[in-house]
């Protein structure tokens, strides 16, 4: 045996390190499927359940764009930065939604928790650009007048979707 991380291992067989190690993005998928975000909490028990070092569980999880570790907001904004979108506006798009939602620099989500923000790559489907997509809703040729009435269109169903949570706490 060498020096360094593999005399770190050398107790756990090569299968089992593998099999623990294979597991770590599934696990952490899964758990993001469920909550939307990896919580603290989430990352230490996925570090003792799967004997992983924390520092790894946590350096994947910050390496991969696809696991968030802050609660997102209830509508997630995705602006595609490929190439067609990008040459058609959707910079200038980003940029509009930033101030429509008052975000503060470095923040990804509107302080009320309601928008999440992120630009993201090509969606597919370029004849529509520019293209934005609103959780599982896609929307093509976007302008800022569009992104006005669509911020209008989900800040009214998130206070429907508030209102309805708040309903159920009473009861």
């Amino acid at each position: 045996m060498g020096t360094g991380i593999s005399q770190k291992y050398t107790m756990i067989d090569g299968d089992e390190q593998y099999r623990r190690r294979s597991n770590l993005i599934p696990t952490l998928q899964e758990i993001q499927k469920t909550k939307n975000y990896l919580s603290r909490e989430d990352l230490e028990a996925v570090s003792i359940k799967l004997g992983i070092p924390l520092s790894e569980v946590y350096g994947v999880a910050t390496f991969y764009h696809q696991f968030e570790l802050k609660p997102p907001g209830i509508f997630k904004i995705s602006v595609c930065m490929g190439t067609a979108c990008y040459l058609r506006g959707n910079t200038e798009n980003y940029e509009m939604l930033k101030q429509l939602l008052k975000l503060k620099p470095g923040k990804k989500t509107t302080d009320d928790g309601v928008f999440t923000l992120e630009k993201t790559r090509c969606f597919g489907c370029c004849s529509l650009a520019p293209v934005i997509r609103i959780n599982d809703d896609i929307y093509g040729a976007v302008d800022i007048k569009t992104l006005r009435r669509l911020i209008a269109k989900y800040r009214s169903r998130a206070k429907q979707i508030q209102a309805k949570a708040r309903e159920r706490r009473i009861r």
